[in-house]
């Protein structure tokens, strides 16, 4: 009895890997693509490093792989917007610094740059994450 409950365990949760793989911030199409920036470009610490290519150059490789919901510069700095996600990418040396982080944290950051953006402190501001246009 013991080795059919073990299978049936092994069995739901080999069913239920893709499931929560789909539901990881690389499966919604409104996150930065997290894993692919991972795959793609050195890791720094909690940051990632391209050595040779711009700032511009290394958002457009990064909107390619998923489309922004919004996009701004700031001197030399290229920023997206993904629902509750910002990427920031600056001059690093000879090449670029990407950085991940919370909308929120990143507005306040760089909001200088960001004058168009929704500020995530009003009371109109949705974020993009789960439930958003209700």
């Amino acid at each position: 009895m013991n080795s059919a409950r073990l299978v049936r365990a092994a069995v739901a949760a080999m069913l239920a890997a893709p499931l929560l793989a789909a539901c990881s911030s690389d499966g919604d199409s409104n996150a930065a693509p997290r894993e692919w920036i991972k795959k793609t470009y050195t890791a720094n610490g909690a940051d990632w490093l391209d050595p040779d290519s711009t700032p511009s150059e290394v958002a457009q490789a990064i909107r390619t792989e998923r489309p922004e919901l919004d996009r701004a510069s700031g001197g030399t700095m290229e920023f997206l917007r993904y629902g509750d996600d910002m990427v920031t990418v600056s001059p690093y040396r000879s090449g670029s610094l990407i950085e991940i982080e919370d909308y929120r944290n990143g507005y306040h950051r760089h909001q200088q740059h960001l004058t168009y953006w929704p500020n995530p402190n009003s009371s109109s501001f949705r974020g993009g994450g789960p439930g958003e246009g209700k």
